[in-house]
């Protein structure tokens, strides 16, 4: 005759509680019938842990100027800047936004081969000049659209890119605070920008990067309670120290993108909670956990019930998660019916 203790969650852990079969005038377990019953079931357990967040843009990047002249004309801050437009202006002219994931770091002219040659002439196709080749070479050819492109800005119709003229960003830019004015010296600082979308950056501590794995769903909690589902997009490679209560805290940024910006609603920057993905079984047989009864002789059981009449057979418990947990063994399949306590 199996000895038994009903369990019962507690702060996300089973807690005992119940009656314990001594014999004497104690009723037999299996002439016993639950009060209340549950089912048996295959699915996926998940296990999370819910961290602090914050909504925003991301870092932001500082413009400077690198052509001479005097500024004559700023982008509003919150304005958007798409791939061809002008980002600011000096002396009258465009410094215009291309998209790269390096800057341009020399000028551009016939006979230039390299990397930035083909980002820039991959730029200016995608703004639908043609007659060239898009790749690594800088040819007369490109050479007769970038003066295509110069006449379309209004500027000297030379053939040759020079440096500064660009400013390059991986996509679109938010522009953030705007740090010239207009008639400053145009060598110099000029604004800043950000990604345009919306993004969710969590300091996560280096003990809990168990925690974040790029492509690993998350879900982000607002300020007026409401939840969005995002995803790990990146995880910082390099470790940041900071004192908190004179303690030294070690922690790696991650971000969350969230798909549905709409989601988002109103908010530009906010403090979010962010619940990531600890643990997580895949096609495991899940019962509440308060269906564990603790046996005397050691591990755990469970109560099957059928047509009236309740048997205990032994089980291996594996992740406890919101309540539920994941057993296995021989006696068990999807759709038995369970007692819990309660």
């Amino acid at each position: 005759m199996k000895r038994l203790l009903w369990l019962l969650p507690v702060a996300a852990v089973a807690a005992l509680i119940g009656y314990v079969e001594v014999g004497g005038d104690a009723p037999p377990a299996a002439a016993t019938a639950p009060r209340k019953t549950a089912l048996i079931t295959r699915g996926t357990l998940t296990a999370t842990e819910t961290v602090d967040g914050t909504l925003g843009f991301g870092d932001p990047v500082t413009v400077n100027g690198r052509l001479p002249g005097i500024v004559t004309a700023l982008p509003a801050e919150g304005s958007t800047i798409h791939r061809g437009e002008a980002m600011y202006r000096a002396d009258g002219r465009p410094i215009v936004l291309f998209y790269a994931t390096a800057p341009f770091y020399r000028a551009l002219q016939p006979g230039a081969e390299g990397e930035d040659v083909r980002a820039f002439e991959a730029n200016l196709a995608a703004l639908g000049y043609k007659g060239f080749t898009a790749d690594d070479s800088y040819t007369g050819a490109t050479a007769d659209a970038v003066r295509d492109w110069q006449e379309d800005l209004g500027l000297p119709e030379t053939g040759t890119v020079e440096l500064g003229r660009i400013v390059v960003a991986p996509d679109a830019v938010r522009v953030g605070e705007v740090k010239a004015h207009a008639g400053d010296n145009a060598a110099g600082p000029i604004l800043q920008w950000t990604g345009s979308t919306r993004l969710v950056t969590v300091q996560l501590d280096v003990t809990e990067q168990r925690l974040a794995a790029v492509g690993a769903d998350a879900t982000v909690k607002l300020p007026d309670d409401r939840e969005v589902p995002g995803k790990i997009s990146a995880i910082g490679a390099v470790a940041t120290a900071s004192v908190q209560n004179n303690q030294t805290k070690v922690t790696v940024d991650v971000t969350v993108t969230v798909a549905d910006q709409t989601r988002l609603g109103t908010y530009d920057a906010a403090p979010v909670r962010v619940t990531l993905v600890s643990q997580q079984r895949q096609d495991v047989l899940i019962v509440p956990v308060n269906a564990l009864v603790a046996l005397a002789e050691g591990g755990y059981g469970l109560q099957l019930v059928s047509g009236g009449t309740t048997r205990t057979v032994a089980v291996k418990t594996g992740l406890f998660a919101s309540g539920r947990v994941e057993v296995s063994g021989p006696d068990l399949a999807p759709g038995l019916t369970v007692g819990v306590a309660g």
